[in-house]
């Protein structure tokens, strides 16, 4: 596990295609799964301490999000060569037991993640309407630990922002998490 941070680059960058298929026995694309106000695209994966962290803060938060038009999915890219826990076996199991509301897809080729420029997971990207990057930051400040009243929910409330205006004014503090096992 190699301790990486997101780069705050790339706003305005438009949403890259995709078709992969999720746990639930579809494949889903960019199109079907952005919602009317924007589209929040998560690269997590099973094993990492930091994705365990916060799973069922994202699984709430997707939930809030959905409820105001945007759309949420989430890709693992991790070889389950090296992290058999990232397979797409376990990845539907994990995907039943906490009950994701949004698509949890398996980039395979790892080609999605590279397009996307995702450096580890968590990594989040938030888009607006228009398909263009408008947040790449992370889920809050707690971190692997838990979230407490007084902290900001910095993605909830720039996606909020983002719904209601096209972007976001909200200081981005990079994600950090477990580096995306890419292949050589």
């Amino acid at each position: 596990m190699v301790l990486t941070h997101t780069p705050t680059t790339g706003l305005g960058v438009r949403a890259p295609e995709f078709s992969l298929p999720g746990t639930d026995g579809r494949t889903h694309t960019l199109q079907s799964c952005r919602g009317p106000m924007g589209l929040l695209v998560a690269f997590i994966c099973n094993h990492c301490p930091y994705v365990q962290a916060i799973r069922e803060r994202l699984v709430s938060d997707a939930r809030e999000l959905q409820s105001v038009g945007i759309g949420v999915v989430a890709i693992s890219a991790n070889d389950p060569t090296e992290y058999p826990e990232d397979s797409f076996e376990s990845m539907k199991v994990v995907a039943k037991e906490y009950a994701f509301p949004f698509p949890y897809l398996y980039d395979q080729s790892q080609a999605v993640a590279r397009a996307y420029g995702a450096v580890c997971t968590p990594d989040f990207f938030g888009y607006n309407a228009m398909q263009e990057l408008q947040y790449r930051g992370r889920l809050d400040a707690a971190h692997r630990g838990p979230r407490d009243a007084t902290m900001k929910r910095e993605l909830v409330d720039a996606m909020f922002e983002i719904a209601r205006t096209g972007r976001t004014r909200m200081t981005q503090v990079p994600s950090m998490g477990c580096n995306i096992k890419y292949r050589a």
